[in-house]
């Protein structure tokens, strides 16, 4: 008997030693996994970085291995696939298991969208698992909320670097333009203030020219059409996207939309406003526009110069936040792809963890975002002092154009409210509804006032483009676009 005893002893402390060696529960409840520094467990990482983001990633993955990863015994190999698509479709191969596919990797890049239908399909770990509760109060509180993609606690998304929008203006003609008119950049705080410069601005240039009818130009552009839904709601004070348990109901409310409209399909068809290359910092560079919104990430590629068929000449540049509706609250877009890590094994999937834990911590994150125009993800790196201190330890170069970007949003940090819509089925084909649905009707008035015979005409057009009816016509073919969105598949 008394062996029998002894026998049963023993048992259980081999399975408790088993299970602290390869893992078990902390105090707090999640997961911790004892991994072998002398076996250590390889992950890959899949990602769309490039150019100066893509060698400062591989370099911090390197000083990983060297450190921490050697300590706890954890590899990591990173891949980059160039591009947002490229990586989705990578990812979109792998779960359909098309041929010369690769396997998931245990950990990729991904929007909310992408990462939401991956989890549809079972294939993402809860990495609730494995941080704590103190752990995810670090990070910026919405940035972790993009990640719970339900209402079960389970979160899908660890956020690694994020963006927002400023307004980027060309110093060198607004000072023309300032100095004759009077105008100061105060004016473009709001969205109403910005269509009365523009209209100011597209009279002023049209004056240079009196012997040539209505030939004044654009001021202004935007970035990203969906944004300015999403956000210009939201600060009027509603959800155009309300979601509830990944369910969706549009509020489309006619007045609230028809300010959206009258801020920017009217000033478009007028003139006002343009977009004509693929984003508007191409098109300050060619002169047809002087000031736009567009991501924090796209500071990069403000132009140096001017450059049209008769002239060259340098620019300076001023960087704004972001204008707003006239009264509302001070919502700015937030956005950037997290980190998802595949559903695997508990070892992998806790080193996965580590990585992202390790990544994340203010010192790294700051240098991974230092030169990008990318805002780090924890709220005490979200700071200016703190960033200027990684900086200088490091010797970090910034570029000045990025630098500038982030000390203005860095400067208002606390008093910005920072949104992005929940996931929901389909919502991928709804955000194009609002990416397109208004930019393409305005593209066509527009098309048709450039090719009126005379003043006349052209002024009857325009009255007709942005009447009542005009709107009307638009906000149903809307309103039924949005509906067919979410039942096209």
């Amino acid at each position: 008997m008394k062996k029998r005893i002894i026998a049963k002893m023993t048992v259980a402390a081999l399975a408790l030693a088993m299970l602290s060696g390869c893992g078990g529960s902390g105090d707090n409840g999640t997961k911790k996994v004892k991994l072998d520094p002398d076996n250590p467990v390889s992950l890959t990482v899949w990602h769309y970085y490039n150019g100066t983001q893509q060698a400062t990633f591989d370099a911090l993955v390197q000083e990983f291995n060297a450190t921490k990863g050697k300590d706890e015994g954890i590899y990591v190999e990173s891949y980059s696939y160039g591009s947002v698509s490229d990586l989705e479709q990578a990812v979109t191969d792998s779960l359909a298991g098309n041929v010369g596919a690769e396997e998931l990797p245990n950990i990729f890049s991904s929007y909310a969208d992408t990462a939401y239908a991956v989890q549809k399909q079972g294939k993402l770990t809860d990495v609730t698992q494995y941080f704590t509760q103190d752990e995810l109060d670090k990070y910026v509180d919405s940035y972790v909320e993009e990640g719970y993609f339900a209402q079960d606690g389970a979160l899908y998304l660890v956020p690694v670097a994020k963006s927002t929008e400023v307004m980027m203006v060309n110093k060198t003609d607004w000072d023309k333009f300032a100095d004759a008119t009077g105008s100061s950049l105060d004016e473009l705080d709001t969205m109403e203030g910005v269509v009365e410069v523009a209209e100011k601005y597209y009279n002023w240039t049209d004056e240079q020219t009196p012997d040539v009818p209505d030939d004044g130009k654009a001021f202004y552009g935007r970035d990203a059409m969906a944004n300015y839904f999403v956000i210009g709601m939201r600060q009027m004070g509603t959800e155009i996207f309300q979601v509830d348990n990944s369910k969706v109901t549009f509020n489309t409310d006619k007045d609230l939309i028809r300010r959206l409209w009258d801020n920017y399909y009217v000033p478009y068809v007028k003139g006002y406003f343009a977009a004509y290359g693929k984003f508007r910092s191409d098109d300050v560079k060619t002169g047809d526009i002087i000031a736009y919104t567009g991501s924090t990430s796209s500071t990069f590629y403000f132009p140096e110069s001017v450059e049209t068929d008769d002239d060259s000449y340098p620019i300076d540049y001023v960087v704004l936040d972001a204008p707003i509706m006239k009264g509302g609250e001070n919502y700015k877009v937030q956005q950037g792809a997290g980190m998802a890590v595949t559903k695997t094994d508990e070892q992998h999937e806790f080193a996965s963890c580590e990585f992202l834990k390790w990544f994340t911590q203010k010192e790294n994150n700051l240098r991974f975002v230092s030169d990008s125009g990318y805002l780090p993800v924890l709220k005490e790196a979200n700071s200016i002092d703190e960033f200027n201190k990684i900086v200088e330890e490091n010797n970090i170069e910034v570029n000045e154009k990025a630098y500038a970007c982030i000390e203005k949003v860095m400067g208002d940090f606390d008093n910005t409210k920072f949104y992005t819509t929940k996931n929901f089925d389909n919502g991928y084909d709804a955000r194009n509804v609002l990416t397109y649905n208004m930019s393409d009707a305005a593209d066509g008035a527009k098309a048709a006032v450039d090719a009126a015979k005379d003043e006349a005409s052209r002024e009857k057009l325009i009255e007709q483009y942005t009447s009542d009816d005009a709107f009307d016509a638009w906000y149903d073919g809307f309103n039924e676009a949005l509906t067919q969105s979410v039942e096209s598949k």
